[in-house]
């Protein structure tokens, strides 16, 4: 583009990069630090395209940080959940998960492998309504998960007991 005689480089952001930028703006307004830690693991959750552990972020980002404890991972991934950029997902007795989609939305998981995929269909707000009818609870939120097979489970052959 030439702007005054001066060329200028046209960059556009990609989807993630945007997300990356707006997640800084968010922790920059909430008066948080943005450390080089925390921004690799905002940076890795915003880019994942699973739903990781606190030890799977650990682990990618070990060989970046070598100094970095799976704490400080765990602190950051609590400092990202108190302002609202990351939502855990807790399963029974198993690790939490750590998901950067914060907004509204269902997630299917494989019995097999445990791999979880987020699934968006409209909000089932009526189904909260009618609970607080029924129940005289104060319903705060609701959560849908759908299990099976993945594809690539579904591709191994049977295992014989």
């Amino acid at each position: 583009m030439l702007l005054n005689g001066i060329y200028l480089k046209e960059r556009w952001l990609t989807v993630s990069e945007e997300r990356l930028r707006e997640a800084i703006d968010t922790l920059k307004d909430s008066g948080v630090r943005i450390t080089p830690q925390r921004h690799a693991v905002l940076e890795y959750l915003l880019n994942a395209m699973v739903h990781p552990t606190a030890d799977e972020i650990y682990k990618a980002l070990e060989g970046k940080f070598p100094n970095m404890s799976v704490a400080t991972v765990y602190n950051n991934l609590r400092v990202l959940k108190e302002i609202g950029l990351v939502r855990e997902l807790t399963y029974g007795d198993s690790s939490s998960r750590f998901d950067c989609n914060t907004s509204d939305h269902y997630h299917i998981i494989c019995d097999s492998c445990g791999k979880i995929v987020d699934f968006h269909y409209p909000s089932l707000d009526e189904v909260e309504s009618l609970a607080e009818q029924v129940t005289g609870f104060d319903v705060s939120h609701h959560r849908l998960e759908v299990y099976g097979k993945c594809d690539g489970c579904q591709k191994l052959p049977a295992q014989k007991h």
